[in-house]
C-alpha cells in the first residue's frame, strides 16, 4: 500500500481547486496527491481509467475526502477533453486556481535511428504529446495548435478571477546541449518559451506562470522503453557524482515540492516566468544528457 509522511506545508491550499494533467503515474500523480493532502480540491486526467483509480484513492489514504477528487479521463491532446477538463472541473468545484500542465511525453525510435533521421511522424508525435497538435485522430477534433496552450487558454477565465497559477512541467532537456534524441529537447524548449510568453501577458490578468525542469527522475516515464540490463546502466550512471553531483535520481516528491511552491501565492508570489531546474545539480556538469541518451 501507497504510503507517504505528512507534507502538509501550507494552509493557501485548503479549498483551492486545482487540475494536474497527466495524473496517472509518476511526478503527476504525486503532485495531485500533495495538493489533495495539503487541503485542495483535485482533477485528476489521463488515459487509463485504473491508474486514475488508483491515484484518487492515494489522494483520499492522504486525506483528501472522496468528492473533492474528480476524474476525467481521456486524451488530452483531443478538444473535447479539453472541454471536459475544464468544464466539469468547474461544475463540480466552483472556480479553478491552479493548473498544472504536466502531460508529456517521450517517444523512442523502435528501430535505432537517431537525430535527424528519426521520421517526421515521430516529430508529430512528440509535439503532439509535449506542445501541440497536428494531425487528425478517427474523425475526432484536434485542435490545430498548442494543446498545452488550448487549456491553458480555457483556463484563463477562470484563473483570472481567482488570481491564480499556472505551472508548466518542462525539463531540463530544454537546456541547449547536445543530443541524439532531440525531438524531445525541441518540444521541452519550446514549453520553456511558451512558459515566457504566458507570464508576461497573463500577469497583466494577475496570473503568475512559470516551470519547472526536472532532471532524471525515478519515473517509468525514464526507463519504460528500457530492458533490465539498460535499467541497470541508467540506475549506476545517475547515481554516480559525475552524472549527478548529489549521487542519486531525483524523486517525484522532489518536482511535486517545488510545483505546489510556484503554486502557493503566499509562497513564491514575486516568482514569475522562471524555469526552476530540479536536477541534483546534474545541468552544472552539462553530462546526463549527453551521457545517456535515453532521457
Amino acid at each position: 500500500m501507497y504510503q507517504a509522511a505528512t507534507t502538509v506545508i501550507s494552509s493557501f491550499f485548503n479549498g483551492k481547486v486545482v487540475i494536474v494533467t497527466g495524473s496517472s503515474v509518476g511526478i503527476g500523480r504525486e503532485t495531485a496527491r500533495r495538493f489533495a493532502e495539503n487541503g485542495a480540491k483535485v482533477t485528476i486526467t489521463g488515459r487509463n481509467i485504473a491508474a486514475l483509480q488508483e491515484t484518487e484513492k492515494i489522494c483520499i489514504r492522504s486525506g483528501s475526502k472522496k468528492g473533492d477528487i474528480h476524474i476525467v479521463v481521456g486524451d488530452l491532446n483531443l478538444k473535447e477533453t479539453q472541454e471536459s477538463i475544464i468544464k466539469e472541473t468547474i461544475e463540480n468545484f466552483g472556480k479553478l486556481d491552479v493548473l498544472v500542465n504536466n502531460a508529456g511525453a517521450m517517444i523512442p525510435n523502435m528501430e535505432g535511428k537517431r537525430g535527424i533521421d528519426i521520421p517526421d511522424e515521430e516529430l508529430r508525435a512528440v509535439m503532439d504529446n509535449n506542445l501541440f497538435t497536428c494531425s487528425s485522430d478517427n474523425g475526432q477534433s484536434r485542435l490545430p495548435n498548442c494543446s498545452m496552450v488550448s487549456l491553458t487558454r480555457l483556463a484563463v477565465p477562470h484563473l483570472e478571477t481567482t488570481k491564480g497559477a499556472i505551472v508548466n512541467v518542462s525539463s531540463i532537456a530544454a537546456q541547449p546541449h547536445l543530443s541524439k534524441d532531440f525531438y524531445y529537447n525541441i518540444s521541452k524548449a519550446a514549453v520553456d518559451q511558451l512558459t515566457t510568453q504566458l507570464a508576461g501577458n497573463l500577469i497583466l490578468k494577475g496570473i503568475r506562470v512559470n516551470s519547472v525542469n526536472p532532471g532524471a527522475t525515478s519515473t517509468e516515464f525514464v526507463t519504460r522503453h528500457a530492458g533490465e540490463e539498460v535499467k541497470q546502466q541508467l540506475k549506476a550512471a545517475w547515481e554516480t557524482p559525475d552524472i549527478i553531483p548529489i549521487g542519486r535520481m531525483g524523486k517525484v516528491e522532489d518536482i511535486a515540492k517545488v510545483i505546489l511552491f510556484l503554486s502557493d501565492r503566499s509562497q513564491s508570489e514575486f516568482i514569475i516566468g522562471q524555469h526552476i531546474i530540479v536536477d541534483g545539480g546534474s545541468s552544472l556538469l552539462n553530462n546526463l544528457m549527453c551521457a545517456i541518451s535515453v532521457f
